[in-house]
């Protein structure tokens, strides 16, 4: 059975998708509830949902643009510890993809979210210009652009360093994209360094950005 991946607009979550989702986070490291997962789908806009005989990920998201850039946030996203993780994370980002050539055609985009662990840069495969990436010195701009990132998911700068792009939590579990690599002993270990000062129980994240080209976008139409 394929994966099936569905957007809709929060406010249309049921209570029983919330509690699909919430069994999901008590899987993972997470442990996230509905109560919380209900507050999500208040400050977000959009909700994927991948399916293959049950619920096998979700991500919060939104399209919009900061500063005049377009921009797919993806906010709290989880995905089941299935043997097909990896495709369910895949088929979750190729629908946001296709939804930013729809809302931005012929542009660039730039793609963002929260990391608690090495194995979500998964998630950018496909994109450019990833930052922070191994051996790579941010510049002014990017630096920018991560500070921009903290504030839109919520970040009090004080917590915030913009030369490592850690956020320091507040003992909670951070709102990042879950996902845990099928091999993560083929994961670049200077990726895993990026992660060095990044303690998730305490509530810390890595915010990464990285940008889907128009060329590549252009043949999801």
């Amino acid at each position: 059975m394929a994966i099936e991946v569905t957007t809709k607009d929060c406010t249309q979550l049921s209570d029983a998708e919330l509690a699909e989702m919430a069994d999901i986070c008590a899987e993972g490291p997470s442990r996230f509830e509905a109560g919380l997962l209900s507050k999500q789908a208040e400050a977000w806009v959009l909700v994927s949902l991948a399916r293959e005989s049950g619920l096998k990920g979700f991500s919060f998201c939104t399209l919009e643009r900061i500063g005049g850039t377009p921009s797919v946030l993806i906010g709290l996203a989880s995905v089941k510890r299935t043997a097909k993780r990896s495709s369910v994370l895949r088929a979750l980002m190729l629908d946001q993809f296709r939804r930013a050539v729809l809302a931005f055609p012929d542009e660039d985009v730039l793609v963002g979210t929260r990391f608690a662990g090495p194995s979500g840069y998964e998630a950018f495969k496909t994109l450019g210009d990833i930052v922070p990436r191994p051996e790579h010195k941010a510049t002014g701009e990017e630096r920018a652009w991560g500070r921009r990132l903290a504030k839109r998911f919520g970040i009090d700068n004080g917590n915030y360093d913009d030369k490592t792009f850690v956020a320091t939590g507040d003992g909670t579990f951070p709102l990042v994209l879950d996902h845990e690599s099928l091999e993560p002993d083929k994961i670049d270990p200077a990726v895993v360094e990026l992660f060095a000062g990044v303690d998730a129980p305490r509530g810390d994240s890595l915010i990464a950005f990285g940008w889907a080209m128009a060329e590549d976008l252009a043949k999801l139409r």
